[in-house]
């Protein structure tokens, strides 16, 4: 029997409900997906029947997302800032709260700086690729352990013709030459604890663990990157971290205890404190 776009997607978000916060729009997005049409296409053309072998498609992807799937593995991309990512197991999923930490970067870049940035673990090169086209005169090196995640982020460069981004195959700021300075260094690290619960709920279920989690506190990995990041930056250079809910305070306490000033913390769109930023003194 052919149902109906409305028909599809109502019985989709039923099914949904039980497994995802956002079952509505995961109804949409995969609907939109097969068949190749934009969601304000779904909601104009809600009595559209749609073809058997279409919505046979449509039931093999809603079955993954039923699984527990991530929503953009299923898709292989993810929109963030201004930009459609290709994202992939190898990669943490782009989450809107790192675009306050782009935000925070730019408010601190002048529009027409031709500065140096670091994006320390990149990823699919969400941060790095956001910087790079809000600012073409920057360039960004962004480095990143993972080989496979670093195919990703060059795809993603070749995607949207980038020119000002370099890759490096490394862990943080250890195989960059020790001359390299930047005028500022931005990262979201791993900063979940090794034992946190969630590591085993929903979509992060299916994201490399490396990514996420740093140690006994989730700490481990900003103590390294604020450790490193000094002798990395130039005078009045600004460091700028994603951190964890709850981490806001001992985040400023690291930078603190390492000499930054200017030290302060941002709260994300959900109203949690989520990036601390700091600036090596100019003198």
């Amino acid at each position: 029997m052919s149902l109906t776009v409305s028909e599809l997607l109502d019985d989709a978000y039923r099914r949904l409900q039980a497994v995802s916060d956002s079952a509505r729009l995961d109804s949409e997005l995969l609907l939109a997906h097969v068949l190749q049409q934009s969601r304000t296409w779904l909601h104009t053309w809600p009595e559209k029947p749609i073809h058997a072998s279409q919505q046979q498609i449509f039931d093999a992807l809603l079955q993954r997302r039923l699984a527990g799937e991530p929503i953009a593995h299923i898709l292989g991309e993810q929109d963030f800032w201004s930009l459609r990512l290709r994202v992939s197991p190898a990669t943490l999923i782009p989450r809107p709260d790192t675009e306050r930490l782009v935000e925070l970067a730019l408010e601190r870049i002048p529009a027409e700086a031709d500065w140096t940035v670091a994006d320390l673990g990149t990823g699919c090169g969400a941060i790095a690729l956001a910087l790079a086209a809000e600012r073409p005169r920057c360039h960004i090196i962004a480095t990143e352990q993972s080989a496979e995640a670093l195919d990703v982020a060059r795809a993603n460069v070749a995607r949207h013709r980038l020119n000002n981004v370099q890759f490096i195959h490394g862990d943080w700021l250890s195989d960059l030459p020790a001359s390299q300075r930047f005028e500022m260094i931005v990262s979201n690290p791993p900063y979940v604890r090794e034992a946190d619960p969630h590591l085993s709920r929903g979509d992060v279920r299916y994201e490399p663990r490396n990514a996420l989690a740093a140690g006994a506190d989730g700490l481990a990995a900003i103590r390294l990157i604020i450790s490193q990041s000094w002798s990395h930056l130039m005078p009045g250079g600004w460091l700028l971290l994603e951190h964890g809910y709850d981490q806001g305070e001992a985040v400023q306490a690291l930078l603190r205890e390492a000499g930054y000033r200017e030290v302060a913390d941002f709260i994300d769109y959900g109203g949690n404190p989520r990036v601390a930023v700091g600036q090596r003194p100019a003198a």
